[in-house]
């Protein structure tokens, strides 16, 4: 004799699916919510401490409004004086966002930049964070005297081969984090 189907024995064992389903995806997450989170952090140490000079005492982060975004700033200090800060800057590349830490001088000159996280094209785009000449142009940058942009837009900053719109982003991350640094810097002074 075969089983009847009906309505109310097929939400049944949906809605038990549901609540197996549910229960795996949480208990996923409580799982690895602990180690995505140090990994996280680690990875944010690591760009402060790659785009700030060695030796320095680095400040809890503060917040910052940088390009219009709500952002976070750490303050590098020798001997009791200032001597850098990284700004993180977020702006709209080819594949999304891409976000950079940005650090600066007081003076207005880059010290490093380093990407946070990108959603670029593999193998073009994404050349922001392997592209030696790219990156490197960065260090040393005067915010103050050079133009930030790229030079195909009359700047002074040489794009990556085939990825304009990567670049544009990441020149306008450092644009917005040099903004920034202004703002910092009449908050410090005060």
């Amino acid at each position: 004799m075969a089983a009847k189907s009906n309505f109310g024995s097929m939400v049944i064992v949906l809605t038990l699916t549901c609540l197996i389903c549910s229960a795996l995806l949480a208990g996923v997450y409580a799982l690895t919510a602990k180690p995505i989170a140090d990994t996280n952090s680690r990875n944010l140490k690591a760009s402060i401490a790659a785009v700030l000079p060695e030796g320095v005492e680095i400040s809890d982060g503060m917040e910052i409004e940088v390009g219009g975004q709500k952002s976070v700033y750490y303050v590098a200090s020798k001997d009791g004086e200032t001597v850098a800060y990284a700004i993180q800057s977020t702006t709209t590349g080819f594949g999304g966002a891409l976000t950079l830490m940005v650090g600066l001088q007081p003076d207005g000159v880059v010290y490093n930049t380093s990407v946070l996280s990108h959603s670029e094209t593999p193998g073009l785009g994404a050349k922001c964070t392997t592209d030696k000449k790219f990156m490197d142009q960065w260090k040393g940058f005067d915010t103050s005297s050079k133009i930030l942009s790229v030079k195909k837009d009359g700047g002074d900053v040489d794009a990556i081969t085939a990825s304009t719109i990567t670049s544009r982003a990441y020149t306008l991350a450092v644009k917005n984090a040099a903004e920034a640094l202004k703002t910092i810097g009449g908050q410090t002074n005060d």
